[in-house]
């Protein structure tokens, strides 16, 4: 009699064992779904520009000459000061915890590039737009070393300039290399995002004209091919951010920022470097995007965020989720991926935890 109970002891563990498996194979990505924690940055600037070095040290910027970093997860944000000029710094690129370079825009001078490699106590001016009508709008690094700021067309001319001694010297692209910008062609300095390199290749996506356009260099920005993307276009919009996984995978988002509800025509994805680009319409992002970026340490998990919210794929960024809480101009990934850190209007912050 004794054996009867123990087989039927030992069939009902193994049964709930069972059971527990499968409720928490379907409530797993719930339980590990992104997630925003509100952080404090101590001011009311507008940030459209951050990066995370790790998961405790990031860069945030933004107007009125507004730089933060944070050595401590985001319990606290450091106010930092590189000039007594009044600027507007859109994008900031951390190489490591003490260096960074620091991007501000507007038109002729106001377009400059500042670095500082002791953790913000002290930053050098490194370069300074040379065309009074041009205009920056974002900067990527391929390492600490070489890196590509591009900015708005002049005379049918894109804007892009080089660097591969740590921003020493900025070289402009060479002319012959690059396509003709279409009328009013230009980027939009919204995220820092709309240029974005793997390898060798490096992309940057247009709009404010007829047509949303990616360029592609394969050879780090001396030459250049063009590419016609399905996204909505016009003054106000077109591609506002770029990412690879790879050298094939690509996303493009953005939209038309005057709309940030409207969800139509801002999504694309390629498979071929960015040759072709595939509009995604059916369970696609649900407002106006001004960056995406891939999860690293994942295979294809990407989050795309705007100012009126988040969403997330794992997928390649051909079906998309919201993530419940705030939206932000701008979003940067630990190296880790582990976390990431949104910033936005008035001042806010917050700290994305993914795993």
């Amino acid at each position: 009699m004794a054996r009867p109970r123990t087989s039927v002891r030992i069939f009902h563990m193994k049964l709930s064992l069972s059971v527990l498996a499968l409720v928490a194979s379907v409530f797993a990505p719930f339980v590990t779904a992104p997630h925003w924690s509100p952080q404090v940055s101590g001011g009311s600037a507008t940030l459209r520009g951050v990066s995370a070095v790790s998961d405790t040290v990031a860069w945030a910027s933004g107007s009125g000459n507004t730089i933060l970093r944070t050595a401590d997860g985001g319990r606290t944000w450091q106010p930092l000061t590189v000039t007594a000029d009044k600027l507007d710094f859109r994008d900031v690129d951390a190489i490591d915890a003490r260096t960074a370079y620091l991007l501000s825009i507007g038109t002729g001078a106001a377009s400059r590039i500042y670095k500082t490699t002791d953790a913000g106590a002290h930053w050098t001016l490194q370069f300074t737009n040379p065309d009074p009508r041009g205009f920056f709008d974002a900067m990527t690094f391929w390492d600490a070393d070489r890196g590509i700021v591009v900015g708005d067309s002049v005379d049918g001319r894109f804007s892009i300039f080089l660097t591969s001694d740590s921003g020493r010297t900025w070289t402009a692209a060479p002319p012959e290399g690059l396509p003709a910008a279409l009328p009013n062609e230009g980027a939009f300095a919204a995220s820092g995002t709309n240029v974005a390199v793997y390898g060798n290749d490096v992309w940057f996506g247009t709009g404010a004209g007829a047509k949303a356009r990616v360029l592609h260099s394969r050879d780090r920005g001396r030459t250049w091919t063009v590419a016609e993307t399905p996204l909505i276009a016009g003054p106000s919009a077109g591609i506002f951010s770029v990412a690879f996984r790879d050298a094939m995978h690509g996303v493009v988002v953005g939209g038309d920022y005057k709309k940030e509800d409207n969800a139509t025509d801002n999504l694309a994805v390629t498979s071929d470097g960015g040759r072709t680009w595939t509009l995604v319409k059916e369970h696609a992002l649900s407002g106006f995007r001004s960056v995406v970026a891939y999860a690293p340490g994942t295979a294809s998990s990407l989050i795309a965020v705007g100012p009126q919210g988040a969403d997330w794929s794992t997928d390649d960024g051909r079906t998309w989720a919201p993530i419940e809480g705030p939206g932000f101009h701008a979003f940067s990934f630990s190296k880790t991926g582990a976390v990431g850190w949104g910033a936005g209007g008035r001042g806010s912050l917050a700290r994305l935890n993914v795993k």
